[in-house]
């Protein structure tokens, strides 16, 4: 499957949409906390991978995973941290908090992309990267007032997600150059790694029948199918463009979880959001005007 650059720009929005889902589906559930929590959304990922890749690709992709390949490591552990601490970050914190943290990803994927890359990037995907930031700090710092005893700590966990994810979109890009690779089923390694770490912490299960089916939606929607979409993106989309994008989860994951969970978050939260969405669109609409002069 090969995109043109508008169709990964917009299935990259679509794909960011289904991740917002997590926050507020979490707040639904019943009993099952912490750990238990990734453990079932990354098995019911696992599940719906072992059905998807078969169905697109046929039975001959188990014979053709790249075992040898350190990419496709390389990528697997990265998405087993992104799945791993994103949930667990959720669980201690608010969603904003979690999401607010995640958004440093730009930075470090640029970063990453220049030192490991190469890569010279466009002016103005630095001054995106720059605005987003300063709507970053703006959402941040409101943060730092509020009385959570959780605050650091879930911040710490969630901070894992932006440093795997620059690692991820770098490495892959960098695969891409060495010669084309297919690292779709590193999704599915990612899941299968998640589900193996939490399973003796998760032990014993404390999940309602209703919890599962809420994960087991999470699994397929909010991972198995976006992040298998990603990737595909990731091929045509600069690394840096590719975590730009990204940060749309953190403004439609904070409006989902103040519809949907009365999460409310402060004012200062919605306008450096704003500030984030306006660098996105800035950098997407001169990069569309540039490449259709």
């Amino acid at each position: 499957m090969r995109l043109t650059h508008g169709m990964a720009v917009w299935t990259m929005v679509g794909c960011t949409a289904l991740w917002s889902m997590a926050g507020v589906v979490t707040r639904h559930l019943d009993r099952a906390q912490g750990f238990e929590v990734t453990f079932w959304r990354s098995l019911f990922t696992v599940v719906s991978l072992l059905i998807i890749l078969p169905l697109w690709k046929g039975q001959g992709i188990w014979r053709s995973l790249p075992w040898r390949n350190p990419y496709f490591w390389i990528s697997g552990v990265c998405w087993s941290i992104m799945f791993t601490a994103f949930m667990v970050g959720l669980t201690l914190t608010t969603v904003a908090n979690v999401l607010i943290t995640m958004a440093v990803a730009p930075f470090l994927t640029a970063l990453l992309s220049w030192g490991f890359l190469k890569a010279r990037l466009p002016l103005r995907t630095w001054v995106a990267i720059m605005l987003a930031g300063a709507g970053i700090a703006w959402m941040y710092g409101s943060q730092l007032t509020m009385n959570d005893p959780n605050f650091l700590i879930g911040t710490l966990v969630a901070l894992c997600v932006p440093l795997a994810a620059g690692v991820q979109w770098t490495f892959l890009q960098k695969s891409q150059s060495k010669g084309p690779i297919d690292l779709v089923p590193s999704v599915l390694l990612g899941a299968v790694i998640s589900s193996l770490l939490m399973l003796p912490v998760s032990w014993p299960f404390q999940a309602s029948a209703h919890d599962v089916g809420l994960l087991a939606m999470l699994g397929l929607f909010q991972l198995a199918i976006p992040c298998v979409l990603s990737v595909i993106c990731a091929r045509v989309l600069q690394a840096p463009e590719v975590s730009l994008l990204g940060m749309l989860e953190v403004v439609f994951g904070i409006t989902l979880a103040w519809w949907g969970a009365n999460e409310a978050p402060q004012m200062s939260v919605l306008l450096g959001g704003s500030l984030v969405l306006g660098a996105l669109l800035m950098n997407q609409w001169l990069g569309w005007r540039q490449n259709n002069v």
